[in-house]
């Protein structure tokens, strides 16, 4: 391990030099106890070994940055490090989000384990975590996200059939869905008031595995196979297949990119215009920005369908005003049989 060892600095006091900074990948560690001898590391990279255990951190107290990507860890749990800024514990056979109490902590990386529910991420222990990553787990459910100052959050590659617990996220900006199950946009509220950009794009891994087959065949066969059985249900990705759904996302005021690729909804020859009538301050569908043709006759659209509405309205009430004399025409007729 000690070869991993450079940058030397100073130390706290100022009066003597130590490495901070240590690589041990692919060294096929199983017990880092060692570690405990280097207490001013501050940068450390232990990925692609055999590691079960973080432990022997803990004496790490002016860790800034953590790597330990693809290892044998089945938790992300460790004891409060009060400086730690950058983890990552991608590629490992983590199943849940407790024990991660580090109060500098802005960015964690949890993409590729085997996560089913969010749990434990304590808003006033988070405080400081501004980007976080799920992609590649087995979530189902939104639920579990009660951090406030969260800006980016990545779901890609999930299980997710639905949203909800996202009313807390009124800083976030960024967020990724795709590859997910959703079939609704349900699930957005008021109170995500900072969120921009979405992306709920359909992007099949097998059909990436199997382009060299696709080069051999008929793509229109291929897609006919894998929509019927061939690609299960988890592999198939979101199928927003309602435009109107768009209006549900008429609550988030800063919108301004929507990636919708691949959706059934993307089909519908109107696609682009009814999303830009959906949703005015629309910028960008998928890869293309609106331009000022785009957005004059969404305008004329929803002005046209407005009119309509109020005449619809108008119509309503003029049948209800003829209604009620009608009724009133009745009430004196009889009163003037009895006399």
């Amino acid at each position: 391990m000690k070869e991993g060892l450079s940058l030397l600095c100073k130390t706290g006091n100022g009066l003597a030099h130590a490495f901070v900074k240590l690589e041990a990948r692919e060294k096929e560690l199983t017990d880092i106890t060692l570690i405990q001898s280097f207490i001013h590391l501050r940068y450390v990279d232990l990925s692609d070994n055999l590691l079960r255990d973080l432990s022997p951190l803990a004496c790490l107290t002016h860790l800034l940055w953590l790597k330990v990507d693809n290892n044998q860890l089945t938790s992300a749990s460790m004891d409060e490090l009060p400086y730690l800024q950058i983890a990552s514990f991608a590629s490992n056979h983590i199943k849940n989000t407790d024990g991660i109490n580090h109060p500098r902590l802005t960015s964690l990386n949890l993409k590729g384990n085997e996560i089913e529910l969010i749990t434990g991420l304590d808003p006033e222990k988070l405080s400081n975590l501004h980007t976080l990553e799920l992609r590649g787990n087995n979530i189902k459910s939104t639920a579990g996200l009660y951090l406030p100052k969260l800006k980016n959050l990545y779901l890609a590659q999930n299980s997710i059939t639905h949203l909800e617990g996202l009313e807390d996220l009124g800083q976030l900006t960024t967020l990724h869905l795709r590859d997910n199950q959703l079939e609704t946009l349900n699930g957005f509220a008021e109170s995500m008031k900072s969120l921009q950009y979405i992306n709920l794009r359909v992007y099949h891994i097998l059909q990436e595995l199997m382009k060299p087959l696709m080069a051999k065949i008929n793509l229109q066969v291929w897609l006919f196979v894998s929509w019927r059985g061939v690609i299960p249900d988890e592999a198939r990705g979101n199928a927003i297949g309602q435009i109107q759904e768009l209006a549900k996302l008429h609550v988030l005021p800063m919108l301004r990119a929507l990636v919708l690729l691949e959706n059934p909804c993307s089909d519908e020859g109107d696609y682009r215009m009814e999303a830009l009538v959906l949703l005015p301050r629309l910028e960008r569908l998928d890869k293309d920005f609106f331009d000022e043709d785009e957005r004059t006759e969404a305008d004329d659209i929803r002005r046209q369908r407005r009119e309509e509405e109020l005449e619809l309205e108008r119509e309503k009430e003029r049948e209800e005003e003829e209604d009620e004399e009608e009724v009133e025409v009745k009430h004196k007729e009889e009163h003037h049989e009895k006399q």
